[in-house]
């Protein structure tokens, strides 16, 4: 429980629904209570808009979003929705979740109630241990599953509920049809991982399926995206049946993060499961980019992003035009999916300790190799490398007939050097000449995780939006700072 203050004053910035007259999140509520798991009022409030319905009994809202603060009570609402659906309507539910770990610690939630097996005489509340037909532990397929309801003759009425709850990657759709698709984590949600998912209620057994996401900004450095999340937070407005609630702060410059008022205003529990020591301690620690984002539910300033992942406001202050092409250097080659451009990117030193980068874009990839060779005559190019598994792979026989040594990059060593570059323009550690080219590249860049789910990759499966050049010079910037004979102090002179 909150404080009262706490709870009387809490108000999202935005509690966006349709309107209705009926809703069982009343009654959701009031059963929660009863077993010791008690709505705050704001949390009734997003149940209210969740369980609504209407005169047929179908939801009002189709897809409901969430998002607030981390320790402000996010999970008790997924628990009393997954708890009272399961069992008052005889709901399935997947719910899924960014790791590992935070799908195990929802299913341990909800074991509270249920008990470890069926048939547990340990279980804390005998009369829901009593509906539960399996409880299953293995890991990654934790699952709990009721009883069919039967009447006092044993006629069929309906089949249990049940939830089942699953870490997320771009498969973990199949296999799964339910009534309910709770997406936890949100801001980690990736567009395959969502095609694969979406399908679950496709064929809601009770034909009347809801997906619910529930989150946090996303934040760059982890290489989110959001790009499903913030599509869903963008069709406020437009989307007839959404229910979005968010207690963070509006776009625009970052807030001021010792604004105490304001800290109470986005952190609704703030005085009773989360105090403001830790609060005090989390703006110490984190930036205070990170800071407003976890806190104050600090989505970005628009006018310094793009459509993509980077922000293009900390690219442009990076443009040095008249910085000199260094004389030492490290160039990667690359060349687009449908072979119609070319790269060289080049790294090397640039003044106070950044890392100048250069590329040259032409059509077609005749003009590489004469290119190159004149760059490794005029210059000290410490390195030529390529990615085999791309269109610049064909290069290979070229290369070797004019007797330039290359090396090759991995699809794993483009991933890093994807989530490195991000990183690294929001540190400012590069230097650019402002060549339009690259500039478009950057501000339409988006990222994609590859089929092992772990690796983030540049997205280049929009096949009329050219990123080669930044897919060029940010492998070559990463490969240039890994080098072992590089020495940051030669960045300095």
């Amino acid at each position: 429980m909150s404080s009262l203050a706490s709870l009387l004053s809490a108000k999202p910035r935005v509690r966006h629904a349709p309107s209705y007259k009926f809703t069982d999140g009343d009654l959701a509520a009031a059963f929660a209570s009863s077993y010791g798991l008690t709505p705050d009022p704001w949390q009734g409030d997003v149940l209210d808009d969740w369980l609504a319905i209407d005169s047929r009994g179908k939801y009002v809202c189709t897809t409901c979003g969430l998002t607030v603060g981390r320790q402000n009570g996010k999970n008790g609402v997924i628990e009393v929705r997954e708890l009272y659906g399961m069992i008052a309507k005889g709901e399935k539910f997947l719910h899924t979740a960014h790791e590992v770990k935070t799908a195990r610690k929802a299913f341990k939630r909800l074991k509270f109630f249920f008990g470890e097996k069926a048939n547990d005489p340990g279980a804390r509340f005998p009369e829901l241990n009593a509906l539960v037909k399996e409880v299953r532990n293995t890991n990654g397929q934790e699952a709990i599953f009721l009883h069919d309801i039967v009447d006092e003759d044993g006629n069929f009425i309906r089949e249990g509920g049940s939830v089942e709850i699953v870490a997320r990657s771009s498969g973990s759709g199949r296999g799964f049809t339910v009534d309910v698709l709770v997406l936890d984590e949100a801001q980690d949600l990736t567009n395959d991982e969502i095609e694969a998912l979406l399908a679950t209620i496709s064929s809601a057994p009770l034909g009347n399926p809801q997906v619910i996401f529930t989150g946090t900004p996303p934040n760059p450095d982890k290489g989110q995206t959001a790009e499903v999340f913030t599509r869903v937070r963008n069709s406020v407005g437009s989307n007839k049946r959404l229910s979005w609630t968010d207690f963070g702060v509006a776009d625009g410059p970052m807030p001021d993060i010792n604004d105490l008022a304001l800290a109470r205003a986005t952190n609704p529990a703030l005085g009773g499961r989360l105090q403001q020591s830790v609060l005090d301690l989390e703006r110490e620690i984190l930036s205070p980019e990170g800071y407003a984002r976890e806190r104050f539910g600090w989505w970005g300033d628009p006018e310094t992003k793009s459509d993509g992942v980077m922000n293009i406001g900390k690219w442009a202050r990076m443009a040095k035009p008249n910085a000199k092409q260094p004389d030492r250097g490290l160039v990667v080659i690359d060349v687009t999916p449908s072979r119609l451009e070319s790269t060289i990117g080049v790294a090397g030193p640039g003044k106070g300790g950044k890392i100048l980068l250069i590329e040259k874009t032409r059509p077609g990839t005749d003009w590489v190799i004469p290119n190159l060779l004149k760059m490794l005559e005029k210059r000290d190019i410490v390195e030529v490398a390529l990615h085999p598994g791309g269109q610049a792979g064909a290069l290979i026989p070229e290369l070797v007939k004019a007797g330039i040594e290359y090396e090759l990059i991995s699809t794993m060593e483009l991933g890093q050097a994807c989530a490195a570059f991000q990183v690294g323009v929001k540190r400012g550690k590069y230097i650019h000449v402002g060549q339009p080219e690259l500039d478009a590249a950057v501000k339409n860049a988006k990222t994609r995780y590859a089929s092992s789910g772990e690796t983030e990759l540049w997205d280049r499966r929009d096949r009329t939006i050219s990123i080669s050049p930044l897919v060029a010079v940010s492998a070559a910037a990463f490969r240039w700072e890994k080098r072992d004979d590089y020495d940051v102090e030669e960045s300095y002179l």
